[in-house]
Parts: C-alpha cells; structure tokens; sequence
C-alpha cells in the first residue's frame, strides 16, 4: 500500500466522539478501541470469542482479545495504519451488534434466552 492508499486514520478527539456518539460500551485506551463482555461462565466466554472470531475472519480484519472465566476484552486497532480507522469502527459495531443481540427484545418469534432461569445464562447484558 502505498502512502496515497494509506488509510486514514482518527485523532484522539475523533475517535471518543464516534464512541460516545456510536458504541458507548467502547473506549479508547493506549490507542486502541476496546470492549470488556461480561459473561456467566467459561461457556459464556466461549460463544463471545468464537462470535467475535468468526466478524473478523469474514471482514479480514482482527482483533486482540484476552479472556477470563466471566469476560472478554476486544481490542480493536489497524495495525498497518498504526491507528484507529473505519475498519476498527466497523468492526466494533458488527461486534457489538450481534454480541449484544437480544432477540427476545425485539418482538419477534425468537424468544431469546429465558432470563429468569439463570441455568440458561451466558452473557451479562449492559
């Protein structure tokens, strides 16, 4: 990629602007988007990563993400721009889309996971 094709990438001030506006979950830190999951359990844990993985395989596009028993951190950042692009903020939205996803909220056929039985828990909803 040359330096005309090189990706724009966003001041600080810009980024923490398109995440109060956008992804409020999200935060700018040591230059880098990040989202912490809270999830109920290992199972819990493992849906999110394997979700996240499968958004950045299909965009080409990966994030760094460090798991614990109940939570996920995603960190977002284009290396090669060494900065924070569109690609990061698409990205984090899909992410946030789909983990966050609440069917039963919708109004829709899908019910979603009973959230009166705790048997049947596995991501922390903000």
């Amino acid at each position: 990629m040359t330096e005309a094709q090189k990706e724009r990438t966003y001041s600080n001030e810009e980024v923490e602007q398109f995440l109060k506006r956008d992804l409020p979950h999200w935060r700018l830190e040591d230059g880098w988007i990040r989202r912490n999951y809270r999830t109920h359990s290992w199972k819990g844990t493992l849906m999110v990563i394997n979700a996240v993985g499968h958004l950045a395989e299909a965009a080409w596009h990966h994030p760094d993400i460090t798991a614990s028993y109940a939570f996920v951190e995603v960190r977002l950042q284009n290396h090669a721009a060494k900065g924070i692009t569109d690609k990061d903020f698409e990205l984090a939205k899909k992410i946030e889309d789909v983990i966050m996803w609440r069917p039963g909220k919708e109004g829709g056929s899908l019910e979603g996971t009973p959230e009166h039985d705790q048997r049947f828990a596995y991501i922390k909803y903000d």
